[in-house]
């Protein structure tokens, strides 16, 4: 069965900004999380899927285990050179089959990883959360972190009072890469989402999982779908957009306009360009 889109990392320099430019966009933030490994995070939650803001907060905590190795200092590799969206995260019913099947397919990078830690509930008290990975590599784009996640405790994890938020989204609709040949990605994608059938038009490739899209467009499809400049692509793909589905789009751009986020009505969405998304370009769309 195809794997649907569990997170996305957006990893950035200031943490606290972060936080409070999605607050200013409409979302409910949780509170500041800490990895025994050095980079501390804040989560959106929706059901069933989430953003992880993410930083380096103590890199003098990265040491050599897997996690400081595969996730860490992979985002403090990319924190030195850009700011955005660096990982995509799929979800997992066993991680230690994910790793097999990457490993047959010829993508894996890892075998199962797992890791626990501390979390909060909405009344301030401790709860445990554990999750198992399976890394995953697509050499064409080594600027862009795969990996599966499987939880544990799900019941200490999503939170109904957490998906709440005043911008009315609702969930993820996709995330979109840019490259120079989409169709160089064809089999990774296929490998990677556990789905055979993808869609290929001249923009660029097109996966359907059970929660969300995946798009790889190229450089001119993705400054007509997003008018905005996609992030640089010296070092091979890169994850540019993220799609999120609102209930009501009326609700959102007042917020927005409230706020005084400079947005742009593009093609049905309203866009939030990069230079404002710190790296990111979101794309809020009608569910």
């Amino acid at each position: 069965m195809a794997r649907g889109i569990d997170h996305i990392v957006h990893a950035v320099h200031d943490l606290d900004a972060a936080a409070a430019l999605y607050r200013r966009l409409g979302f409910t933030v949780g509170a500041r999380n800490r990895h025994a490994w050095g980079t501390h995070n804040h989560l959106v939650q929706f059901a069933g899927c989430f953003i992880e803001l993410l930083t380096v907060a103590e890199p003098e905590k990265l040491g050599d285990d897997p996690l400081s190795s595969l996730f860490g200092n992979f985002n403090r590799r990319f924190l030195e050179r850009h700011e955005g969206l660096a990982m995509l995260v799929l979800e997992s019913r066993d991680a230690a089959a994910d790793a097999e099947a990457f490993r047959v397919a010829g993508i894996r990078q890892s075998d199962l990883v797992t890791f626990e830690r501390e979390g909060r509930r909405p009344d301030g008290g401790p709860v445990k959360v554990g999750f198992s990975l399976a890394f995953a590599r697509d050499a064409g784009a080594p600027n862009i972190g795969f990996f599966t996640c499987r939880q544990h405790h799900p019941e200490n994890f999503w939170n109904p009072a957490f998906q709440q938020h005043p911008n009315t989204a609702a969930g993820i609709a996709g995330v979109v890469l840019v490259a120079e040949n989409p169709s160089d990605h064809h089999i990774f994608l296929s490998a990677f989402v556990g789905e055979r059938e993808l869609l290929a038009t001249s923009t660029g490739v097109t996966v359907r999982t059970p929660r969300g899209e995946i798009q790889v467009m190229n450089p001119t499809a993705f400054r007509q779908h997003f008018a905005t400049e996609p992030p640089e692509l010296a070092g091979g793909a890169r994850l540019a957009a993220l799609r999120l589905a609102v209930r009501d789009m009326g609700t959102l751009r007042s917020l927005l306009q409230q706020a005084r986020v400079d947005c742009a009505a593009v093609m049905g969405r309203t866009v939030v360009a990069p230079d404002v998304a710190m790296g990111a370009t979101l794309a809020f769309e009608a569910q």
